[in-house]
């Protein structure tokens, strides 16, 4: 009699299947275990250990290759995050869908005041890396850079660089023998620069103190005068960067706290019913060995990390001075870069300035530093000549309706405020006296009271 098996197969044929015998593999071959990448793993370890930055400025940690062709240049500069607006601009690409078709792009305005140098610093290659040979410090130092070297300086005897400015002129020959060591031992030179904080609205008082390296000249003796030639000038940010030039942002990121695993790594949530939370790791270690591995996402401390972005675009250079920074060919506005009401949390912009396309790391008013690009750019979007034809000026407190308070005032009409001055104006006493509310005409009271009246 056949089996249930051969039966089943001998009645219906196209259900009996063959069965393959399995093949083993050689013994030099072991079978591992790989990443699904329908479930890759969530956050990257690339920026590990996720912990808070020790210095809140933005730490160049590589320079773009030297190109000896070139003349004595800088390569970085510092400056403040202001805010963001956007722009409109017709977009020359060939090809793209967006050729000489209108784009609207968010981009950030950054304070650039002029920064000045005060010293320079020789760098001996060795070995085991660059190792400072000497630094020869200009004849002042100001006292905002004097302020970053005490931790408090109105209680400090502020005695720094007071024996170096004293004996300056009888330490000729001594600046002289230390250049000379540099023009002959070193391969790396860099200028020792501060930002001027005092032309911004700021309430620090204490400039940000960075090394900026020179490239180009023949020689290491043309980097060093070129070096000394600055000493004690205002250095613009138009002379390092131009518009429609590619740069890297260092900086020091948004801190957001201690935050969950979530929050911090992105992990996905568990069902709904978890007991004992669900925004968790399921499972952080196995029983053996008994350790738990440094790529388990765990929570922590979650932003205020130093991050580098590279190849932002320069949009814009401009003054902040200038009435008419924001105007352009299309959009004959006069209007400065600042919106109506200023940009929130910072105020005016009155230095220069430049506009990067994109977000830009940081809060408002921290400190970011612009280095040049480490590789030459060359696809379509760096080499792209940028015409902005719009530049938003809007208020950033409401809807944005007016770009320049002309406008506001034509559309709205005389404004409570302004009605109250004039009245304060009119019943002022004709001799110096005083006006309503017993304040003086025009002092700074009269104008507090006409706030809280409006």
């Amino acid at each position: 009699h056949a089996t249930p098996t051969e039966a089943t197969a001998a009645a219906h044929p196209h259900r009996h299947r063959r069965v393959r015998p399995l093949r083993r593999r050689p013994h030099d071959q072991t079978t591992m275990s790989h990443r699904k990448f329908r479930a890759p793993r969530h956050g990257s370890l690339a920026f590990l250990p996720r912990k808070r930055c020790k210095s809140h400025r933005g730490k160049i940690k590589a320079s773009p290759k030297d190109d000896a062709s070139k003349p004595p240049h800088l390569v970085a500069f510092a400056g403040y995050k202001a805010g963001m607006t956007h722009t409109l601009r017709t977009v020359d690409k060939v090809g793209s869908k967006l050729h000489q078709k209108e784009a609207a792009e968010g981009v950030t305005v950054l304070e650039v005041p002029p920064m000045y140098v005060v010293g320079v610093v020789g760098y001996v290659a060795t070995p085991t890396g660059l190792r400072a040979l000497t630094t020869v410090w200009a004849a002042h130092v100001s006292e905002q850079a004097k302020r970053r070297l005490y931790r408090s300086w109105y209680r400090s005897k502020k005695k720094a660089f007071t024996k170096h400015e004293k004996m300056y002129a009888e330490r000729q020959r001594e600046r002289e023998r230390e250049l000379e060591r540099i023009k002959r031992y070193c391969s790396v030179v860099r200028v020792v620069a501060h930002t001027d904080v005092a032309k911004l609205q700021l309430r620090q008082r204490k400039a940000h103190v960075l090394e900026v390296q020179v490239n180009g000249g023949a020689t290491v003796a043309d980097k060093v005068d070129f070096a000394v030639s600055l000493f004690e000038k205002a250095v613009p940010f138009d002379s390092v960067f131009d518009a429609n030039e590619m740069v890297d942002v260092i900086g020091v990121t948004r801190g957001h706290g201690n935050t969950s695993v979530t929050t911090r790594w992105g992990v996905t949530r568990l069902a709904r019913k978890t007991h004992r939370g669900l925004r968790k790791v399921a499972c952080v270690g196995s029983w053996h060995p008994a350790n738990l591995q440094y790529s388990v996402p765990r929570a922590g401390q979650y932003g205020y990390h130093h991050r580098t972005e590279r190849n932002k675009k320069v949009m814009l250079v401009g003054s902040g001075a200038n009435p008419t920074a924001a105007t352009t060919d299309f959009d004959l506005t006069k209007k400065p870069i600042t919106p109506l009401g200023g940009f929130k949390h910072y105020g005016p912009v009155r230095s220069d300035f430049v506009l990067l396309k994109g977000t830009v790391v940081g809060t408002t008013r921290r400190v970011v530093t612009l280095r040049k690009t480490l590789v030459p750019q060359t696809h379509r979007s760096a080499l792209e000549q940028v015409a902005l034809k719009f530049i938003d000026t809007s208020s950033q407190q409401g809807h944005g309706r007016y770009q320049t308070y002309q406008e506001k005032s034509k559309q709205m009409g005389r404004l409570k405020a302004g009605l109250y001055a004039d009245h304060v104006a009119d019943t002022a006493a004709p001799s110096g006296g005083v006006g309503p509310g017993g304040f003086a005409p025009g002092s700074k009271d009269a104008g507090a009271a006409a706030a809280g009246k409006e």
